[in-house]
């Protein structure tokens, strides 16, 4: 998949705010109440906070796939939104994870942002063609305009909205420690924080992104990331190579980081409890298959597992201390 497919032209529409706490389920859920709710005057007084922060969330809310324009809307600034189907399945009154509780949620929404149509071309760029194992700000920055200039026909975007998206993806994934510049807040007010993509050398201070296993990372949400990839690129068919989901640029091996080895351990896992998916072995080479559509597959594993996750935190709560 090439960038001038997986995304849109859109840059530094954050106004510099990474996602926060809550965001996420507040812009799905106020285009609840009211679908007009981030072009009211008084947006900032309904969801308290200011007003570069309403555009913010709008911007983080469709950027995850939960809200959207709404199709006989007015230009984009004065647009009404609806929600997503997407959106109800995870934050609906019955959906998967109305509270954000569950970890896999997170790496859900992580997914969500990088899967075409992607608002974050920068970010996309970053997981899926740059390749350093360890790398500064300027570094990165410089790799990306250079990529944006081979790769897309779009308009270049200004150097400082570039500068702009890298720093919003590395406060958003890079732990911080408190200095005068960064308060506690900050720190602790990034959710994707937890799922430790990105973290720094502690020999050189730089930026690298952690390889390896992913504990929190549930097998359900990379088969998700699996099917959607599909889905999205090539609905029609019904099977594909762990190499491409591995290897393949938009696809859940470059967005977890995960190496083939650690796809094949996630997705026969779900396999093995499931019939919904089938992992085997053809001349050598492992593929992944399935019946249904793509789409239908991926939201019946995660109906599956956040339901079972569901009766399991009920059951725990149920047990007497």
């Amino acid at each position: 998949m090439r960038l001038v497919e997986a995304a849109e032209p859109i840059f530094a529409r954050h106004e510099t705010f990474h996602p926060r706490y809550g965001w996420f389920r507040k812009a799905y859920a106020s285009v609840g109440r009211d679908p007009g709710m981030f072009t009211r005057e008084d947006a900032p007084i309904q969801l308290g906070v200011g007003k570069n922060m309403v555009r913010a969330i709008r911007f983080w809310g469709t950027a995850a796939k939960l809200i959207k324009e709404s199709p006989d809307s007015r230009p984009r600034r004065s647009a009404t939104m609806t929600r997503t189907h997407l959106g109800d399945r995870l934050f609906g009154e019955h959906g998967w994870d109305p509270y954000m509780e569950e970890p896999a949620t997170l790496w859900l929404l992580h997914w969500l942002l990088l899967a075409s149509p992607c608002h974050l071309p920068v970010w996309w760029l970053t997981f899926n063609e740059f390749n350093a194992v360890e790398f500064d700000d300027e570094q990165l920055e410089q790799v990306v305009h250079t990529q944006l200039q081979v790769a897309a026909t779009w308009r270049m975007p200004h150097r400082s909205s570039i500068r702009k998206d890298v720093r919003a993806l590395l406060r958003t994934y890079t732990p911080a420690t408190p200095t005068a510049r960064v308060g506690i807040e900050d720190i602790l007010d990034c959710p994707l924080r937890e799922l430790r993509l990105i973290g720094r050398s502690e020999a050189t201070g730089r930026y690298r992104f952690a390889a390896g296993a992913k504990p929190s990372l549930p097998a359900a949400v990379v088969t998700f990331a699996a099917m959607d990839y599909v889905d999205r690129t090539r609905p029609g068919i019904h099977t594909v190579s762990l190499g491409q989901l591995a290897q393949g640029s938009g696809g859940p091996g470059r967005a977890f980081r995960l190496t083939e080895g650690k796809l094949r351990e996630a997705l026969g896992s779900v396999a093995g409890e499931s019939t919904l998916i089938e992992l085997a072995s053809v001349a050598g080479a492992s593929q992944l298959s399935w019946s249904g559509s793509p789409r239908e597959t991926a939201f019946a594993v995660l109906d599956d597992y956040y339901g079972r996750s569901s009766d399991a935190s009920r059951v725990t709560r149920e047990v007497p201390a």
